[in-house]
């Protein structure tokens, strides 16, 4: 491979699409900039994972990919290569990993493509690197930082990194506040939800019953997050913890919750992309795994505990059961995840 431009003018980053996973390119992100400091860098991103980075400092600007309106379908996507070209990109280093990512990027005219050369786009990319063969045995956060290194540049710290744009943060805590009426109580946050589907979700009724445990015992305020599909469980959960719960889910945006987590004493959270924002915050969590691999991507975090059973068929990386009883979930306890959210709360 031919060496790695030193000093380009104009970097395209194509982000990843989940919010977890543009979390765990966080010390990749960084990285680059550390690597040129001088460069003026923009993030290619689609709405929902912007906010991830809309107060990064290691960023310049940050370009939406508007997959639904602008950039929709065929002729979208020849629009958004359109517009690229026009920002005159010297280099873009693809963290996503899809045939699609490279394609763009090619049609735009950059001149230097990198990334691994998955899902046959290697033909693509100017600068191509193989992932190495035990990369599926480590965390994801070395996913990419091994990617940088195999192009020549320097790697930075793993660390994880959020940065909180400050009117959330004041809306937050505005809206904490007002529910706490003054009470100095422990700030508990839920999230019942996971997109990847129900081997992801420890069930709601084990929530709702973690919720009244957790009320009880410390009469801290709750807070439930998720989208508006978490709902239903966010409902179960109220109606057990009664008025010491606060529902946002489907009426934050990704920016106020992620304010809302920092504000947390403790965050009980599936494996989902909240989990990593938890883990990026330094909040304490306790993540209940099921169905997915706790060691690629489970929180990257020292202030985190992982709740799992060790099951022959477990990691089983589907979204539903093929056994249809969910046994990986069924025999984490709300006993076993009370505790290890109680010891956070009381930092025994």
């Amino acid at each position: 491979m031919k060496k790695f431009p030193e000093n380009p003018d104009r970097i395209l980053i194509r982000s990843t699409n989940w919010i977890g996973d543009a979390i765990m390119t966080t010390p990749a992100v960084r990285s680059i900039r550390k690597n040129f400091p001088d460069a003026d860098i923009t993030l290619l991103a689609l709405p929902w994972v912007a906010d991830v980075f809309s107060a990064c400092p290691h960023l310049d600007h940050i370009f939406i990919y508007d997959k639904k309106g602008r950039h929709h379908g065929l002729r979208g996507k020849l629009r958004l290569a359109a517009d690229l070209r026009k920002r005159h990109f010297d280099v873009t280093v693809l963290l996503q990993n899809a045939f699609e990512a490279a394609l763009i990027t090619t049609v735009a005219g950059i001149p230097v493509r990198a990334g691994y050369t998955t899902d046959g786009r290697g033909v693509l990319l100017t600068h191509g690197v193989r992932k190495h063969a035990d990369i599926g045995r480590k965390h994801q956060v070395h996913y990419y930082q091994e990617m940088l290194q195999g192009l020549g540049m320097q790697r930075g710290p793993d660390t994880l990194e959020l940065f909180l744009e400050p009117d959330a943060v004041q809306e937050a805590d505005t809206l904490l506040l007002e529910k706490l009426q003054g009470r100095e109580v422990p700030i508990i946050g839920l999230n019942p939800g996971a997109a990847y589907g129900p081997a992801k979700r420890w069930p709601a009724a084990k929530y709702a019953e973690l919720a009244a445990g957790l009320a009880a015992e410390t009469d801290g305020l709750i807070l439930v997050f998720g989208t508006e599909a978490d709902q239903k469980a966010a409902g179960e959960i109220s109606a057990a913890a009664g008025d010491n719960v606060l529902d946002l889910t489907g009426k934050t945006s990704l920016a106020m919750a992620m304010a809302c987590i920092d504000r947390c004493r403790v965050f009980v959270t599936n494996d989902s992309g909240l989990m990593h924002v938890a883990a990026a915050l330094n909040t304490p969590l306790v993540a209940v795994f099921g169905s997915t691999d706790h060691i690629a991507t489970g929180p990257y975090s020292e202030q985190a505990t992982v709740i799992r059973q060790s099951l022959d068929c477990s990691p089983c990386m589907k979204t539903h059961c093929p056994k249809d009883h969910f046994q990986c979930m069924e025999q984490i306890t709300v006993d076993e995840v009370a505790a290890a959210a109680l010891r956070f709360i009381y930092k025994r």
